[in-house]
Parts: structure tokens; sequence; C-alpha cells
């Protein structure tokens, strides 16, 4: 499929070529190896897992690019890579040290939209390429963003449509929100509440809990006492990232004695698991294996279980899309300085 730039810019078709004899890029000389960052938290909260996928894909969308020569241009690609810690103050200081000690000409980051946040004033300072992924809130490439920055992953207002439509939004329907309290949370609810406009359904309370919540009783008590002496159907949705589970602890507690049902979207394989709680519960998922076909999908899944001996997870997608959008700005970009990439990539669309 082709997959539009979600950055300050019209969109494009194009298509994807990626042969090209060696040739000297602005500022790179003839065959000199072009430096790029992946800056992803990848210790110090539970997300790390999202990081992981994400650089298993980008290392391969690269391979995939090049053809296995991981060149482009004649350009080696040299990837380094920095741990922002889900730190928004570690983040800011390795992606400033990508830029300016290391010299890298694009970055792709970050795992947290509240860390990635942080790092949108550096592109800018630096006046270099920021790609974000896998990040998603929508904020990231709103109008506090700028113009260094571009985002491959998909939009929480874009998990929130496709959520709302599966829930079969009408005045019949009350829902009760939890999600974490910072920009992913917090923009999803808020586009989750933008999809519901105008099919009277109603959302009766909003719930926000800190990143590294593991206790839901409290909250989910709090939920059941908004939603149960509301008529019609009765949801509480989570939109929840991490390992916490709050699916399989508020489904513990037993909601459909108030006939309370629980509503959420995809996730990586593993939390997949804990959806056995919830049989028959419809959603939105962004990325599942078997679902593309294509033969680029089909590469990925054949090339990641023959290595890994398991089939491409859901960031493993996010990190090969934003490897195929580079390579394919690079390939294309008449030179590397930032104003002719900025020029290419506003609009360009690729092939995932």
């Amino acid at each position: 499929m082709k997959k539009p730039f979600y950055s300050i810019g019209l969109a494009a078709i194009a298509a994807l070529g990626l042969a090209g004899a060696a040739v000297a890029q602005e500022g790179i000389a003839a065959g000199a190896p072009v430096t790029i960052a992946l800056v992803q938290g990848t210790s110090g909260a539970s997300f790390d897992v999202y990081s992981k996928q994400s650089q298993t894909g980008f290392e391969m969308g690269l391979e995939y690019a090049t053809g296995g020569t991981m060149e482009i241009k004649g350009h080696p690609i040299n990837v380094i890579y920095k741990d922002t810690q889900f730190k928004p103050d570690v983040a800011r200081a390795v992606l400033a040290e990508a830029y300016g000690d290391d010299d890298a000409l694009i970055a792709i980051g970050g795992t947290s939209s509240g860390v990635t946040t942080a790092m949108l004033p550096v592109a800018e300072e630096y006046e270099k390429i920021l790609v974000v992924e896998p990040a998603v809130a929508d904020s990231l490439t709103g109008p506090d963003s700028n113009r260094y920055v571009f985002k491959t992953s998909r939009n929480s207002s874009m998990d929130m449509q496709a959520q709302a439509q599966a829930m079969e939004p009408g005045p019949d329907l009350y829902v009760a929100t939890l999600a974490q309290d910072y920009a992913f949370g917090r923009d999803g609810v808020a586009a989750f509440k933008a999809a519901l406009e105008g099919t009277g359904a109603h959302v009766v309370t909003e719930e926000y809990v800190p990143t590294d919540t593991t206790d839901y009783t409290a909250v989910a008590e709090r939920m059941f006492a908004a939603l149960k002496d509301e008529p019609g159907r009765k949801v509480i949705l989570i939109y929840v990232a991490g390992g916490s589970d709050p699916l399989g602890k508020i489904a513990a507690m037993d909601p459909s004695r108030y006939g309370i049902s629980l509503s959420t979207g995809g996730n990586i394989l593993p939390a997949l698991a804990a959806y056995k709680v919830v049989p028959g519960m419809e959603g939105a998922i962004y990325y599942y294996y078997e679902a593309p076909s294509n033969p680029i999908n089909d590469w990925l899944v054949t090339e990641h279980e023959k290595r890994f001996s398991s089939p491409p997870d859901f960031f493993t997608a996010g990190g090969m899309s934003a490897a195929l959008a580079v390579a394919k700005a690079l390939e294309t970009a008449d030179s590397w300085d930032t104003e002719t990439l900025i020029s290419t990539m506003e609009g360009m669309s690729w092939e995932t």
C-alpha cells in the first residue's frame, strides 16, 4: 500500500525507486557514509519492547529498500542508536548529540509521545529532519510542532476514528474512557470524542492515570459508578500503552454485573493473549501480520519468521515503514541539504 506523510504539507502520490550511482550529496563526499540516528527508549520503561520491535523493523526496512546493499546513491548507511531512557531531558540531549556530534542527517524517534514532544524543538534548533516513529499523538505534527518534523506513524485520531466506528455509536451508547495522563492518552481521548460528534453517543467520564499505574481498582470503581445507572449500552474504553494489563484487571472486577462491557484497540502479539477475557469484543488494530496482502509484507513476514522464529509485530511494521520513507526521500531528493529534503518529503508517499 502507499502511505502519505503526516506532516505540515500536502499529500501527493509517487512511486518507489531505489537504484542509484555513487554521487556526492551536499555536505557528504562521494562514497562517504550517511548517518541516520534511531532515537528511542530502550531502557527505563515497559514501552521498551515497542522500541525493540521498531528497531528491528527499521533495520529490515533499510535492507529491503536497498536490496541488501545498505547503500543509497553509493553512500553506505550508518545507523547509530540513542537511548532516551523515556526521559524528556535525556531525549533532548541525545538527539542534540546525534545532530551535533555525530552529524546525523536524519533522526527517527521516539517511542513515547510525551518524550517525543520534547524532541521537536531540537530538530528546529539544529535545522535537521526528525521523522516521528512510533509515537502517535496528533500534536506531534500539530500547530506546536515545526517544519523539520515528519511523521510515518499513525495518529491517535486514526486509532480512535476506527475504534469509534467499531463501537457502532448512537444515542444509546454511554462511554467511560481510561487513558494515560500524557500526550498519547489525552490526544487519543480528544480524538475519540471528536469521532463521536454527531452520533448522539455520550462520554460520561474521563479518567487519566500516571504511566506507571499498575493498580486500576479505584479508577475502575469510579467508572463503574459513573456508568452503572445509565440506560442503553455501557462501555469502558481503554486506551493505555505498556504491559500493565488494565483490560484483564478491570475484567476481573466483573463490570458485567452492572451491564458494562470493555473495549480497546489492537496491541502487540503478547498483549493480545490477554484479550481472551473479553470474547467477542470488537475493536480496531493498526497492524496484524496476516492482514496486509502485498509483496513488502510478504517479504517482512517471511524474513522475520526465518530470522526470529516469530511473525513481525505491531511496531515492527512501523519501523519498516519509517525506513522505507527515509530511503525513498534520500533516493528522490536532488541533494541532501535540509531544505531540499523538506521539499521532497512534504506530501511524499511511499510503498509500505
